[in-house]
């Protein structure tokens, strides 16, 4: 992964500046926002705080592109062709998209490079590829009618993305709605939305109509308010915390009652019986699944739920996979360990780790911060023991490099802990035994279970989305583009005619 040839100047990176609407970009006199580099908390550029005019202006645009431009009523082959290029253009911009990610998300750049980039034009072509795939469906009716169910798209849906992987969540929101035939106006996070300016650029060049994908920057409490209340988004889709997902639903519901699709946070397992296959492996997936970005990603692996007998060993063997964690900027080629992505969010973490401590927790590993780092929060992989149910660090999600490992004895008791009274984002079951498995998958409610592996592949039919509190619809998949049309009902009696 990594790679010194990749390593970079932050300073020589050239930032979009304001907001993309209609197909160029623009700028206002609003309050603007400082953005900054995770890596070592220097000041990088601004971006406007869009208000409720300026959203007023980007959903306006979008309404009429959608209404006059054709791509809505256009053969969906044609809407994929342009995707189809949008894609190769992302491709072939994958180093200036690279560091646009790393230089102010918390995306090492040969992470970015090799994987989020490539990933998000992926996404993008999949999308393109079911653009003619799916449609209505004929009922059986009495044999004088015909009745059939039609498809067509929403309109204008309102996109919220965070700040953990911009590009891959751009390509989540973006590419089923437009495959779909919707247009799109997307509020990037206001910590990392420079990538997602680049990719609506690229979107024209790859011929998409002018106003059809807008992107606003500003703030959750001021821009994300003015997109989720206005009269014309029919609909949207957000993914972030559990607490902005709720605050969404509710305003959706007031304006408009106007559905949408949430993917939110988690708090996942990753359960361990005894008779697992291969204890380094299976080290390696406890590992990298709190620590990939950091911890600072919803489906993160942050429970172990571990046999007694096997809980040391494994525990040994995780620590050794830990051991040669070291951080960077994330401009280097050779980083990939990120950085907690603000100051405020490492204060939370560290407030939860220290009530977890008092209310008995342990730690066995890690804890702190590295020391060595240009005042970037950097924090250390953190296993913490001696922990129930009750302990904040297994109750709430931290979003950050921290596990928690409890241990069981029977079968049903291991299961019985990979439950969450709150989130049932995604699971992690390892053993030899498929029948345990698949019990496991079964009885554990959460979205994706994934079985001796633990994260995301780049099948992109398999669709991603959580139970109770974790969400509402799916990201990903056919079922994410079904989600981005509304289906209209119809029937005829040609007997009449």
């Amino acid at each position: 992964m990594s790679n010194p040839s990749l390593d970079f100047d932050p300073s020589t990176v050239s930032l979009p500046q304001g907001h993309f609407i209609g197909g160029a970009y623009c700028s206002t006199d609003e309050a603007q926002i400082s953005v900054y580099r995770p890596s070592d908390g220097q000041l990088l550029g601004y971006v406007p705080d869009a208000s409720a005019v300026t959203v007023d202006h980007a959903v306006s645009n979008a309404l009429q592109a959608w209404k006059s431009s054709g791509w809505a009523t256009q053969p969906p082959r044609q809407r994929a062709k342009v995707l189809t290029r949008w894609a190769e253009l992302i491709d072939r911009n994958a180093l200036e998209l690279a560091q646009l990610e790393a230089v102010s998300s918390t995306r090492p750049v040969a992470e970015a490079y090799a994987s989020d980039v490539p990933f998000t034009a992926e996404a993008i072509r999949f999308f393109a590829e079911l653009a003619d795939k799916l449609g209505g469906d004929f009922a059986a009716t009495r044999r004088d009618s015909v009745g059939f169910v039609a498809s067509e798209p929403y309109g204008v849906i309102g996109a919220i993305t965070p700040w953990n992987f911009p590009l891959s969540m751009c390509s989540w929101k973006c590419g089923p709605a437009l495959a779909a035939g919707n247009a799109v106006v997307l509020k990037p996070s206001e910590l990392t939305p420079f990538s997602t300016l680049r990719l609506a650029e690229l979107a024209i060049e790859a011929g998409m109509p002018s106003g059809i994908f807008n992107v606003v920057n500003g703030h959750g409490t001021t821009t994300g308010a003015a997109l989720i209340r206005h009269r014309d988004i029919s609909k949207i889709s957000f993914t972030g915390s559990t607490r902005t997902g709720a605050a969404i639903m509710s305003d959706a519901a007031l304006h408009g009652t106007k559905p949408v699709t949430l993917e939110l946070g988690g708090k996942s397992p990753q359960l361990v019986f005894e008779t697992v296959p291969d204890l380094a492996h299976t080290a390696g997936c406890i590992a990298r699944g709190f620590t990939s970005n950091g911890g600072q990603a919803c489906v993160a692996g942050t429970r172990l739920i571990v046999h007694e007998r096997i809980a040391e060993p494994l525990l040994d063997a995780v620590r050794m996979q830990l051991a040669g964690i070291k951080p960077g900027p994330l401009w280097h080629g050779t980083t990939s360990y990120s950085p907690i992505i603000s100051r405020g969010q490492a204060e939370r973490i560290e407030s939860l780790i220290s009530e977890s401590r008092a209310s008995g927790a342990e730690v066995i590993f890690g804890g702190g911060y590295f020391d060595d780092t240009d005042d970037g929060y950097f924090h250390r992989p953190t296993i913490l023991a001696n922990v129930t149910e009750s302990t904040p660090a297994v109750r709430e999600e931290l979003f950050g490099p921290v596990l928690t490992v409890q241990t069981f004895r029977e079968e049903d008791e291991g299961i019985a802990l990979a439950g969450h009274p709150t989130y049932g984002l995604c699971a992690g079951v390892h053993t030899s035994d498929i029948g345990q498995a698949l019990r496991a998958m079964r009885r554990i409610a959460a979205g994706t279970v994934w079985i001796n592996r633990y994260g995301r592949s780049s099948d992109m039919i398999i669709p991603t989305g959580g139970f109770k509190q974790s969400g509402i619809g799916k990201d990903l998949g056919r079922q994410a583009l079904e989600a981005s049309l509304r289906f209209k009902s119809v029937l005829i009696d040609f007997d009449r005619m």
